[in-house]
This record gives structure tokens, C-alpha cells and sequence, in this order.
């Protein structure tokens, strides 16, 4: 059988800090390299070729996050849904953006996370 621990041996062990959790870094640069994702918020109504954008999952219209990679263009949608569209280019992708400063977020799921993408806010509009 073991011996119950002292009081000595208890003041001794000293609880485990918790590592910081990285935080985005700001910086002037455009993220770069293949591997390199880059969002955008897009608030408004989006239409594509004069037609509305619907989430397929709960039929939002607006407050939008646009991921692209490589050539591809995702949206997506506050309550987690998200898919490919061929219809916006990476010229279109490029074009709606206009922010001076960039936030690197260390994966694209943080990303989301960050921006309010990640499902939490399904349902909800958050002001422009």
C-alpha cells in the first residue's frame, strides 16, 4: 500500500500552466506560397450572374466568408456550410479585397474560428 503524500510533498508539486494559445499576428503582407488560404468577409447580399446566393443549409443571403486557394473559391456560411464556386474567379476574389492589414491565423479552421465562421453563430446576423 501506498503512504498517504505529506503536506511537504503536496506544496512541492506545483499545478501545470497552460500554454498560451497563439494569437493572429498583423502584418502588410499578403500571405504567400501554394499552400497559402487568404478570406474575406463579404456582409452584403452576393450575387452570381444576377442570381442570389441562398446557403443551401439554412437559407441565409448575406454575411458571407469567401476562402480562396490556388484558383478555388469557397463560400462560406455562418452556420458551418460551405462549398466550392466555380462562378467567382480568383480576379473577382481578389477584387473584393481592400483591407491594408492582414491577420495570420496559424490554419484556416483558426481562421474561421476567429471570424465567427465556425457554426456558433448559425442563424444569427451580425451587424455590418
Amino acid at each position: 500500500m501506498k503512504p498517504m503524500p505529506t503536506t511537504a510533498d503536496v506544496a512541492l508539486a506545483e499545478p501545470t500552466k497552460p500554454k498560451p494559445q497563439p494569437r493572429p499576428e498583423h502584418s502588410a503582407e499578403r500571405p504567400g506560397g501554394p499552400n497559402a488560404a487568404r478570406c474575406v468577409r463579404h456582409p452584403e447580399e452576393l450575387a452570381l450572374r444576377g442570381i442570389p446566393v441562398l446557403c443551401p443549409s439554412c437559407l441565409a443571403h448575406r454575411d458571407w466568408l469567401l476562402i480562396n486557394q490556388g484558383r478555388h473559391i469557397w463560400i462560406r456560411c455562418r452556420c458551418g456550410a460551405q462549398w466550392l464556386e466555380p462562378e467567382i474567379t480568383r480576379a473577382d476574389f481578389d477584387a473584393m479585397l481592400d483591407a491594408p492589414e492582414w491577420a495570420v491565423y496559424p490554419s484556416i479552421q483558426s481562421a474561421m474560428t476567429a471570424l465567427g465562421f465556425d457554426s456558433v453563430f448559425c442563424g444569427a446576423y451580425l451587424p455590418r
